[in-house]
């Protein structure tokens, strides 16, 4: 009675141990780059998560007969080594990189810095005081007797005493928005949306993910090595798609509406697929082609750029503190996604393999109902949008 829940101990704890991950990462790569071309720059680099599954697989059908367990132990090892380069080598901001060369171009001697906090603790204030080989001394009297300026008084001692005189930078810096909470990110217009979205998109990815050697197997009559080695078309696919959503979206500034017509050219598809890939292998690699591109399409561009836009909405009023919890939950949610999706699939497969094919079109369908609102809002507002003097001197 007990040995499937310890069995399932492990894969608790690896699934949560992974998830904290992809936030992170999301908003640093944000951090890096603006919102002009976000859709390309992020589908480019999210190629890693397909590259990251051809590998997996191919990892997995290499021991797959004769050592299963190097299928685990070989891609641990390379997360704990991406692990410690990530922790020594990576940098978040480029303002950490701005620090690093001010600091390296910095005379040797220390630069003393005192600090004061302003009304409400919104404000604070330091000065520095550049090193000088001569100093002359002023004597100053009680401040309160000679207030002369805000910045002034800062400067002056409580009482009458003598100071050496330098050269002093005061410089205000306004402390950091706190970060958002869990029920204010959920408010930012289209989170519960592409979220929701989310959830059937990954439903399908990671049915194919899981399940994609097996139905190979029996559809195409080869052997397991054969299968995986087959199924990593899918992934190739996906980095094409996810790509190809990026760039469409960044040149019709619409996330929404490219990645429901992603979606509605995927349900078909999927049925096309399994009607073609029991006619040759030849149909079964196109087909799995063109699968990966439109399932894993809307899939990377939700994960990526619309997490980042989503997580800088300008109704945060410039508080950038948002991103990683943002990121968090549409990525939480759609991991709901793909935990049913292979679940189903296993239940569903014992009637035939056509119930799990309807089961992921179904899928499609409602991931591109959810879309329905914010891409009649998308379209909308390019109708609706005034023409600029701009456009009309252009013109």
């Amino acid at each position: 009675m007990n040995k499937p829940f310890c069995h399932s101990k492990p894969r608790v704890a690896n699934g949560l141990v992974q998830t904290t991950g992809w936030p992170s990462v999301v908003t640093c790569i944000s951090n890096w780059f603006g919102k002009g071309r976000r859709g390309l720059v992020m589908g480019l680099w999210n190629s890693h998560t397909s590259v990251g599954n051809i590998l997996g697989s191919l990892i997995a059908g290499y021991w797959v007969s004769s050592n299963w367990g190097m299928s685990f132990i070989v891609p641990g090892i390379i997360i704990a080594v991406m692990g410690v380069v990530c922790f020594f080598f990576l940098i978040e901001h480029p303002n950490d990189l701005k620090s690093m060369y001010a600091q390296s171009s910095s005379p040797g001697k220390s630069v003393p810095t005192k600090s004061w906090t302003g009304e409400n603790g919104h404000t604070e204030m330091y000065m520095q005081y550049k090193d000088n080989k001569t100093q002359e001394y002023y004597c100053y009297e009680d401040r309160v007797q000679n207030r002369k300026s805000y910045d002034t008084e800062l400067l002056l001692p409580r009482d009458s005493v003598c100071v050496p005189a330098q050269p002093v930078v005061v410089v205000k810096r306004e402390s950091e928005p706190s970060a958002i909470s869990f029920m204010g990110a959920l408010r930012i217009p289209g989170v519960i949306e592409f979220s929701l979205c989310l959830l059937f998109a990954k439903l399908v990815s990671y049915t194919f993910l899981f399940w994609l050697p097996l139905y190979i197997t029996k559809a195409a009559h080869l052997d397991a090595k054969k299968a995986g080695d087959l199924s990593t078309l899918f992934d190739v696919g996906g980095i094409v798609g996810g790509i190809l959503a990026g760039v469409i979206s960044d040149k019709l500034g619409k996330r929404a509406t490219t990645c429901a017509v992603m979606l509605l050219l995927a349900a078909p598809t999927l049925y096309g697929f399994s009607m073609i890939s029991e006619f040759g292998l030849g149909p079964t690699i196109g087909m799995l082609l063109v699968c990966g591109c439109l399932v894993n399409g809307p899939y990377s561009l939700i994960t990526t750029a619309v997490s980042a836009d989503l997580g800088t909405h300008k109704s945060l009023k410039g508080n950038a503190r948002a991103l990683s919890t943002v990121t968090a939950i549409i990525d939480g949610t759609g991991s709901v996604g793909a935990a049913l999706g292979p679940l189903l699939a296993g239940l569903l497969s014992a009637g035939g393999w056509d119930r799990v094919f309807y089961m992921l079109m179904t899928a499609d369908f409602l991931a591109l109902l959810l879309l329905l609102r914010l891409v009649t809002k998308e379209l909308t507002s390019a109708k609706s949008r005034p023409i600029s003097a701009v456009e009309l001197k252009e013109h």
